[in-house]
């Protein structure tokens, strides 16, 4: 029998390559932009290396004529609306990939295999082409004004484009698959000796599906919320197209602030509190499993 031969600091020099990426991708551009966000915004755009903690400051307030803060909420306005249609989006998405989860799990394995084929197809297409495509069907003389005005329930209607209705539609379409997936593959290891046993003992449906389905699948459920809230909220095609520029969100404030605006210590400053948003989301989220889990092995 081969003995294996330990090699000292293998485990790290074996994740070096890793590290080494992490800098690079992750934490060096986190540094650059916190960076930015302490910096005075230069004279013709961008900025300069002068520590200033004015970009925060502007988020909350303006500065008046004679130099005074004036509080101005629209920033927290903007904030305020993508953190709600990203909550909106995310149970909206919930309600609809569970059942659609479910129905998948319960098929022969063929079918199973090609619905979920069709769950991910989307994904095939770019998001700009599955975005625009929803100008066509809310917009003016769209498909949806067409079909009502043919089935003579209206005359005319005014386009459903531009405001806040459009852009949730176009967030939970392009978002429901990673809510679907991650469902589907806890129905999967569901034990259906499970199911049984619950109609055994005289469970009704709602009853099994309340006790037992939905406890059980818990952890698909959280990580689709996870994957479908975290990228709502730095949306940028939805409020863009969906939107008209006119009804904004985050991800297009932030852009706007690195783009026309040429104000890059703002964008910064407001990229910052958008990763603060979803750190604070995620460590909530870890804490609740770690409490969790500390409480069962206390059982």
């Amino acid at each position: 029998m081969t003995r294996r031969v330990k090699i000292p600091g293998w485990n790290v020099l074996g994740l070096l390559p890793t590290h080494v990426i992490m800098l690079l991708t992750l934490i060096i551009p986190v540094g650059i932009i916190i960076l930015v966000s302490f910096s005075t915004r230069g004279p013709y755009g961008g900025f300069e290396y002068v520590f200033t903690t004015a970009p925060y400051k502007q988020i909350l307030f303006n500065e008046g004529w004679t130099g005074e803060l004036e509080f101005n909420p629209q920033y927290l306005i903007v904030i305020a609306r993508t953190l709600l249609l990203s909550a909106i989006t995310t149970v909206i998405c919930l309600l609809l990939s569970f059942p659609v989860a479910y129905f998948i799990s319960l098929q022969k394995p063929s079918l199973k295999i090609a619905l979920i084929y069709l769950v991910t197809l989307p994904f095939w297409v770019s998001m700009i082409v599955r975005v625009y495509s929803w100008i066509i069907i809310l917009g003016k003389e769209g498909v949806i004004e067409k079909t009502l005005r043919a089935l003579g329930l209206i005359d005319s209607m005014d386009s459903l484009l531009f405001g806040d209705t459009a852009m949730l539609i176009g967030l939970v379409y392009s978002y429901i698959p990673l809510m679907i997936l991650p469902i589907f593959a806890s129905i999967e290891k569901l034990d259906p000796a499970l199911v049984e046993a619950s109609h055994d003992l005289y469970g009704s449906r709602l009853v099994t599906l309340r006790r037992v389905i939905l406890p059980l699948c818990q952890p698909g459920m959280l990580a689709g919320a996870i994957l479908v809230f975290v990228p709502c909220l730095g949306a940028v095609l939805e409020p863009t197209l969906l939107g008209g520029g006119k009804t904004m969100m985050m991800g297009n404030l932030i852009q706007l602030q690195f783009g026309a605006a040429r104000n890059w210590p703002l964008g910064a400053a407001i990229s910052l509190v958008l990763m603060a948003a979803v750190l604070i989301f995620l460590v909530a989220r870890g804490l609740r499993s770690v409490r969790k889990e500390t409480r069962e092995l206390t059982l």
